[in-house]
């Protein structure tokens, strides 16, 4: 297993990928302390949990510095991302007592109530995107619910997914509360199959979910899944065209487009489209590649050669087949796997710029007469993660978000982000169950039905 600088190529460790007997040893000792740490009290996960919270801000220097090397983000998105992990933590250790109290319902029992308890060991499946943060939604809530976790984390941020598990223990958690599993994705299935392992989690590619789905599903273990997106915004011809712009690219160059929930096909009002077009051009062109590590760059590369190289064939062939191609569009030549911002247009039905996630700094833009229209291109995707609508009239926009989008989560004027407040996860082909929220942590839980009688 090695860890490889996307900017330089150097190769910044190798990592001996764990054998299957140390896997089981490690899921055994996990269980182990499973049995003892279900029994602790909410004050007691609260101190450790604050106590992750201020190893988090440290070494977020540091932290930052492994994101930005083994994946390539520029690092004050990479320094966000640490401090967001940090937030998590203590949302959750200040929540989750009264997220998981007993709640009473009221029959003709003496009392009957609803209890929520652990279940043991989950298996966490990771991406590389968002190496850190995509952890701690699932780590801070499962920890303080009383479940312990092991994590197979993407092969290429080994060192991410150790400094995860020295944090938690730094912080003094018992030691195997929390387990890093360096192990390729074929062993995967293996470690479902462990009796000790009761649920599953994983964000990624939607293949990679059904994978796992599948073998959870086959062993009764239940599963949540935050899969791929190709995000829908709509436009409309009352929204603030420069602002909505602003808040289009900044949502689609994030971790240099690399993000299931960033923004991938805007669909624009027919009367205000030439304008927006004019100005997202502009504002996508203004991106500057280069070292993540310097301040003064906005878009870093992205992880892997194999990922900009499949890219710019998602983007080549829809040019082929007829899409027109406003800005960027082909591969620099700089030994780095940056990709350009690309605007593409004239994207039709059959294209692979039309159906697939765009996985990169790539933007279809599309036009509406009608907001019938606008709607059924936004929801003529398998995807269902996030979406957004721009309008002035916020009546409006609540109602196409409410009734008219597809999605897990919508946006009005604002672009789709993770909040530890609210409920995270899509529909369709982007998955099921939610993260975050009081509803993210009870995913994970038996709920218990309680009933007394003299």
């Amino acid at each position: 297993m090695q860890a490889i600088n996307p900017f330089s190529g150097e190769v910044i460790q190798n990592y001996p990928e764990y054998s299957s007997e140390y896997v089981n040893t490690i899921i055994n000792q996990v269980d182990a302390a499973y049995q003892q740490w279900k029994l602790t009290d909410f004050e007691y996960r609260a101190k450790l949990m604050k106590n992750l919270q201020a190893g988090l801000l440290e070494k977020k220097v540091e932290l930052a510095g492994i994101i930005v090397s083994e994946m390539g983000k520029v690092f004050r998105e990479a320094l966000g991302e640490v401090e967001k992990c940090a937030t998590v933590c203590a949302f959750y250790a200040d929540h989750a007592a009264s997220f998981l109290k007993n709640e009473v319902i009221q029959t003709e029992a003496e009392a009957s109530y609803i209890s929520y308890q652990p279940i043991g060991t989950v298996l966490a499946v990771m991406p590389w995107n968002f190496p850190f943060w995509q952890v701690f939604r699932f780590l801070a809530p499962a920890l303080m619910a009383g479940n312990t976790g092991v994590l197979k984390h993407a092969s290429n941020v080994p060192g991410c997914a150790l400094a995860i598990e020295q944090l938690v223990r730094e912080a003094g958690f018992p030691e195997n509360v929390f387990r890093t599993l360096l192990i390729s994705s074929t062993k995967v299935n293996s470690v479902i199959e462990n009796p000790l392992i009761k649920a599953v989690t994983l964000t990624g590619s939607t293949p990679a979910g059904k994978s796992v789905a599948s073998m959870a599903g086959s062993m009764l273990k239940k599963s949540v899944l935050e899969l791929g997106g190709s995000d829908p915004y709509l436009i409309l011809e009352d929204a603030d065209v420069e602002k909505a712009a602003q808040l289009c690219v900044t949502s689609r160059l994030l971790n240099a487009g690399q993000s299931c929930i960033g923004a991938k096909r805007f669909i624009i009002a027919d009367k205000i489209y030439d304008d927006f077009e004019a100005e997202f051009v502009r504002l996508m062109s203004q991106a500057t590649f280069g070292d993540p590590l310097n301040p003064l760059t906005t878009i870093g590369p992205l992880a892997r050669l194999d990922l900009r190289d499949e890219l710019h064939h998602q983007v080549t062939k829809s040019q082929e087949m007829g899409a027109k191609i406003l800005l960027g569009g082909f591969i620099p030549e700089v030994k780095a796997p940056f990709y350009p911002p690309t605007v593409l247009t004239d994207v039709k039905q059959g294209m692979p710029a039309y159906h697939e996630e765009l996985f990169g700094p790539v933007a279809v833009l599309f036009r509406f007469e009608t907001e019938e229209e606008a709607i059924r291109i936004a929801n003529d995707t398998v995807f269902g993660l996030g979406a957004a609508v721009f309008t002035s009239d916020i009546t409006k926009g609540k109602l196409l978000a409410e009734k008219g989008l597809e999605a897990g989560c919508v946006y009005v004027n604002d672009f789709v982000k993770s909040d530890p407040r609210l409920p995270f996860g899509g529909i369709k082909e982007s998955g099921y169950g939610r993260e975050l929220s009081a509803v993210g942590i009870r995913e994970f839980m038996n709920i218990k039905t309680i009933v007394v009688k003299e």
